[in-house]
């Protein structure tokens, strides 16, 4: 559980949403952009025509990834929307954003309703007469909700349709996390800046298998440290020196990387970057290509529960390509 899709309010980054978000954006694309643009390259006049074809098509490729990523971003159920995490701690919590409330939300009714618990059991009743609805369906009383842990977890949803919590579990604790359509960090999101794209940061690699039943210490950006199971590690070749990656499973057979460099800090984000990469082919070949690397969520909120690279994936390698740091807007 370490990434889930972030369209989807059923769970969330950086945590265990995050496996399902990083494909939102780019592993459905890696696939089509692989089909229309790295076929072979068509003839031209010279070595070097040819060579500028295929850098502009590569740059255009790298463009419609890059807009898929900011549409997934800005979306009303995206990263930017989050607007709180809530550890819960006493088997009964009223939620709302009135001073009362014991867990306080930032935005909504100041009186939202009552959460319960009950050995990992949750339950919630509305306040009467605020409206409150579960999956999308009215709320009239006292309801059972999954979690992040279950496939789907439940979403109440609140201010008509704008607000939304869940219920997510990490390291063995369980959190509300909120959501609204009309967060501050939506409202003045400030763009995304990359360095510009190099062909030759879509480098070559190799897949070394781990062992059956390896797994790596994942650590979270709250301090948590979860067992991870890793299908293996990605191995590449840059000025002459070799590099690798320890490797998460990203689904259906890609990989999910984590990774810090010496740019970390020094222009891209200081706890790290995400890349997602292609499934192996039978030979353990592929291509990872770090014009995609991407920021992790914590990167743009403070509600979300990012893995963090682990201790073999802090390289001693500048990779100024992808995302850089995120700078929000400093004004309303």
């Amino acid at each position: 559980r370490i990434f889930r899709s972030p369209r989807s309010t059923a769970g969330s980054c950086e945590d265990a949403d995050m496996l399902r978000w990083r494909h939102c954006c780019t592993i459905g694309l890696v696939a089509l952009l692989a089909a229309c643009g790295e076929t072979s390259a068509p003839e031209g006049p010279s070595a070097r025509a040819d060579a500028a074809r295929r850098d502009v098509m590569f740059s255009a490729q790298t463009r419609v990834w890059q807009d898929a990523r900011r549409a997934e971003l800005v979306a009303p159920d995206g990263w930017l929307s989050l607007i709180g995490l809530h550890r819960i701690e006493l088997k009964s919590h009223f939620i709302g954003s009135g001073e009362t409330a014991g867990i306080r939300l930032s935005m909504g009714p100041d009186k939202l309703g009552l959460l319960q618990s009950d050995d990992g059991a949750y339950a919630f009743t509305p306040e009467r007469g605020v409206a409150v609805t579960l999956d999308g369906a009215p709320v009239r009383g006292r309801v059972p909700l999954r979690t992040d842990a279950d496939a789907a977890p439940s979403v109440l949803g609140f201010d008509d349709g704008k607000g939304a919590l869940t219920i997510i579990e990490r390291g063995g604790s369980a959190f509300v996390r909120a959501r609204h359509e009309d967060a501050p960090t939506r409202r003045r999101f400030t763009g995304i800046e990359y360095w510009p794209t190099a062909r030759d940061w879509q480098v070559d690699a190799e897949f070394v298998p781990a062992a059956a039943g390896a797994t790596l210490p994942i650590a979270n950006i709250l301090g948590m440290v979860e067992d991870t199971p890793t299908p293996g590690s990605v191995a590449f070749e840059r000025d002459g020196t070799r590099y690798t990656l320890q490797a998460i499973d990203g689904g259906d057979g890609t990989l999910f990387l984590i990774f810090a460099d010496r740019t970390s800090g020094h222009g891209s984000y200081s706890a790290g970057r995400y890349l997602d990469a292609p499934a192996p082919g039978s030979d353990g070949r592929l291509q990872i290509d770090f014009n995609r690397a991407y920021n992790p969520p914590c990167a743009f909120t403070a509600f979300a529960t990012c893995p963090l690279p682990p201790a073999g994936n802090r390289l001693d390698l500048a990779i100024p390509a992808g995302e850089k740091v995120y700078v929000p807007a400093t004004t309303v």
